[in-house]
């Protein structure tokens, strides 16, 4: 098969598209013929080589995957269903994933990142239980498109969060995957939303997906901004996932009872919280990683209805990973990046 691998860690130019082994599924595996593949900032840090993670090489990446099925060594699923994966891999077995707590399985990880190849390839290979069927009417670039970041949304706002109706919320750099995500499910769920992003059109198109009032992030003072706009009150949850370069103005952006939840650090890992504020304000900082495979299938509902809309930035042929990740990685994109495999 053809695919983007890199040999070692370095910038985009170390990704080849080159011949690489047919993978073959184990036992309770599916063989997938890859279609589309959206791009997420782990693909970047992989390439680029994470700290004390050592990852396997050629490395193949990729997490969010859309396609057909090949062969499946399971029940419920034919060769030739039409599916998008879902990104998290666990054991199937243990009493977390038994219990619907998949994402709390010790095994758990996430799809091309360490011990399973991923999506930029023409075959991939997941457990069946992997497997989201979708209707004819998706197309797998928006099926490619969805997944890991409608998954991550949903989770920092409704599991950690505990999102209410009537409540406000912040939700940093709208034109990530995660921001346009969050903004949608959001509103969805009857949430006031303020969305920052940093140019202009990337604001109108916050908008445009339901914010009520938007910041642009390099010229205006976020937290100050968020204040003026609720009376001074502040906001009841801030989807925070930027890290070091918007984290006290995130902090400082909260409401009394307000809840911080943070999914990553694409700007740096350092945060400090004034423990007096936190106390006093009774704050809530929470970590979230990824979600339950049923609530992707609950999110899932609203995207086949045509009410959770994944924004697609733009496609490109596989063989054009290197570009499509230089895109990616100068924040030039709003929403998604898809590859699309032949």
């Amino acid at each position: 098969m053809k695919a983007i691998r890199f040999h070692a860690h370095g910038g985009p130019d170390v990704l080849r598209y080159e011949d690489a082994p047919d993978p073959f599924p184990a036992p309770g595996e599916a063989l997938v013929r890859v279609r589309a593949c959206a791009l997420n900032h782990l693909d970047i840090w992989e390439r680029a080589g994470l700290p004390r993670v050592r990852i396997p090489l050629p490395h193949i990446s990729g997490s969010d995957v859309a396609g057909e099925v090949v062969s499946c060594d399971g029940e419920g699923v034919r060769a030739g269903q039409r599916v998008m994966l879902q990104p998290g891999v666990s054991c199937g077995r243990c009493a977390a994933c038994v219990s619907g707590r998949d994402h709390e399985c010790p095994c758990y990880e996430v799809l091309g990142y360490m011990n399973h190849a991923g999506g930029y390839a023409e075959l991939v290979t997941v457990p069946a239980q992997n497997l989201v069927p979708i209707p004819d009417e998706i197309d797998f670039v928006h099926a490619a498109a969805f997944p890991l970041t409608f998954l991550t949304a949903w989770h920092m706002l409704i599991a950690r969060a505990g999102l209410q109706r009537g409540e406000d919320v912040l939700v940093l750099a709208a034109g990530s995957g995660v921001g346009q995500a969050a903004i949608q499910i959001a509103v969805l769920h009857g949430a006031r939303v303020f969305a920052t992003a940093g140019s202009p059109a990337k604001l109108e198109r916050a908008r445009a997906l339901g914010a009520s009032e938007v910041i642009d992030h390099y010229a205006q003072d976020v937290a100050e901004e968020i204040k003026r706009l609720t009376n001074r009150r502040g906001v009841d949850v801030v989807i925070e996932h930027v890290g070091e370069a918007t984290w006290p103005k995130s902090v400082r952006s909260l409401a009394r009872g307000g809840r911080l939840v943070t999914c990553g650090a694409t700007t740096g890992g350092r945060g400090a919280v004034d423990l007096h504020a936190l106390f006093a304000k009774r704050l809530s900082i929470l970590g979230s990683y990824m979600g339950a495979k049923g609530e992707l299938l609950r999110a899932a509902r609203f995207f086949f209805t045509g009410e959770l809309t994944p924004v697609v930035d733009r496609t490109c042929p596989l063989a054009d990973a290197a570009e499509a990740q230089r895109r990616l990685e100068a924040s030039e994109q709003f929403g998604k990046i898809v590859l699309e495999v032949p």
